[in-house]
């Protein structure tokens, strides 16, 4: 009979978990600076022409 493998799932859960969470902290960072503000940029630019294109 083969005995049990105990303790790795433990171990491999706290790797895989911390570096889960690591690398989605990262991603999320990735896309609010690299793409959110950006395009929220873009947004403001094109709704402030049109305001100022309104008022003249």
């Amino acid at each position: 009979m083969i005995p049990p493998i105990t303790g790795k799932l433990r171990k491999r859960f706290w790797l895989d978990l911390t570096t889960a969470m690591g690398l989605g902290v990262t991603a999320g960072y990735a896309y609010w600076y690299g793409i959110h503000l950006k395009h929220v940029q873009k947004q403001e630019a094109y709704y402030l022409r049109l305001e100022r294109a309104r008022q003249q």
